[in-house]
């Protein structure tokens, strides 16, 4: 299955892209697994994943938790919390 992985902000900053299309393998099928997943692909992964409790996440521009399973997903984005003003 793939999917179209989008980073905002410092995780962006991090991973060095703003986007790309990922296959995750079959056991991956829930958000915090494709971070797990995502974090061990290299170094740059691994410091942008490194506090994954802080990073939120979105499928198909609908905010998730980490046990959000991701099939059918088109778009799923990461993002540091933001704050309003």
């Amino acid at each position: 299955m793939a999917v179209k992985v989008l980073y905002f902000a410092w995780v962006r900053e991090r991973v060095g892209k703003t986007e790309e299309t990922v296959e995750p393998p079959e056991g991956v099928t829930t958000v915090g697994a494709l971070m797990d997943w995502l974090a061990g692909r290299d170094e740059a992964y691994a410091h942008a994943f490194e506090s994954r409790k802080t990073i939120r996440a979105a499928i198909d521009r609908t905010h998730v938790k980490p046990d959000t399973a991701i099939a059918g997903a088109r778009e799923i984005a990461f993002f540091p919390p933001m704050t309003g003003g």
